[in-house]
């Protein structure tokens, strides 16, 4: 299937951050329609999966606190069936913004939109797609992308910098473009190190070249997360990355569990969102900036400023990033790099490379 999905977080969102396409942030909307429905469905992980739902719904959350008038609703997916049944029944509930989250969403949002014109509709990290995955361009639906690549590539420049075994390790949980993304550039910041530095860190999990790797099936098994993540450190793995929403958790289960063992999250600041236990091992977190990014969308439909051009988040828009510091210290010397890598990728004078990059 022809998934041309793009695939997290948030409480570092910036004022700038713009949703016309790649151009500057409008002003905050003038709230003047009451009793306004907006509406968002799950993907067919759980609500507070501490990264990609979870951060969209406070976005939905967020336009509810502050646009008077709206009132945000949400439909959870628990199986692949009630995907296209949930984005249906808010359609029939006649609801005025309906997001969808995620690339199982794609289809639904495509027939659903389709016979729903009036409705204004946005999906995170993929196009809405027909019945045979073929990207569809609607007038009634806005695409939010991310070029978590981008970010990805400083968390793997500091992966490497910190690793003490020099062998860190990434899995994902399906083999879809949006995780890929996040892999492709982990390897290449890692590349950068060793090229930098004479250094010859190695990745387990995911070869970039051949686009093969390690993936745990879904978003939801922690168990699974563990179990992966052991392996990992039994090859001698001291950093995981796990690309995979709430099976993450079991990555940073197996590192309490080995002293010396660090985790980088994905979405959304994971020392913040991730279970407290986790504080101690957060190396940093690989953001999407969605619950900005989806509050100003909710806020342009409701004012009538809100159009169907492509958002996609970079790190020039603040649509995505790295997690600073927290508990755990980086390398002396290791920020000031990182943020001069973080220039140059907006100058152009780095240009990272994923086939799974959005446009």
């Amino acid at each position: 299937m022809k998934k041309q999905i793009f695939a997290a977080a948030t409480l570092l969102a910036t004022a700038s951050l713009a949703l016309a396409g790649c151009s500057t942030a409008p002003a905050t909307p003038t709230a003047t329609a009451a009793n306004y429905k907006a509406c968002m469905v799950t993907n067919s992980g759980n609500l507070q999966d501490k990264s990609f739902n979870q951060s969209s719904w406070e976005g939905v959350q967020k336009a509810q606190a502050d646009i008077a008038g709206v009132k945000a609703k949400v439909a959870v997916s628990a199986d692949d069936a009630a995907l296209l049944a949930n984005t249906q029944a808010f359609a029939s509930e006649k609801c005025n913004f309906i997001l969808t989250v995620g690339w199982q969403l794609a289809p639904a949002t495509g027939e659903v939109a389709t016979a729903n014109p009036a409705i204004d509709f946005a999906i995170v990290d993929n196009p809405p797609v027909d019945a045979n995955w073929a990207t569809l361009t609607l007038p009634n639906v806005k695409p939010i992308l991310f070029s978590t690549e981008q970010a990805a590539y400083l968390a793997g420049y500091l992966a490497a910098a910190s690793t003490k075994t020099g062998t860190v390790a990434a899995f994902g949980g399906t083999p879809e473009a949006p995780v890929k993304a996040f892999l492709d550039g982990f390897s290449d910041g890692i590349d950068k190190f060793n090229t930098d530095n004479g250094g010859s860190v190695k990745l387990l999990g995911w070869n970039k070249a051949k686009q093969t790797g390690t993936f745990s099936g879904d978003y939801t098994d922690i168990a699974k997360g563990k179990t992966l993540s052991e392996q990992f450190i039994a090859q001698g793995a001291d950093i995981i990355l796990p690309v995979a929403g709430q099976v993450g958790e079991g990555a940073g289960a197996a590192a309490l569990e080995k002293p010396g063992t660090s985790v980088i999250w994905v979405d959304s600041d994971g020392y913040l969102t991730a279970p407290v236990a986790y504080k101690p091992i957060m190396l940093t977190s690989i953001q999407k900036n969605m619950t900005d990014a989806v509050a100003r969308v909710i806020g342009q439909a409701h004012d009538g400023t809100w159009s169907n051009s492509t958002f996609i988040g970079t790190l020039a828009n603040g649509g995505v990033s790295i997690a600073p510091q927290h508990d755990l210290a980086w390398p002396d010397g290791v920020a000031a790099k990182i943020d001069q890598l973080k220039a140059d990728i907006i100058s152009g004078a780095i240009k990272v490379v994923s086939a799974s990059t959005p446009n």
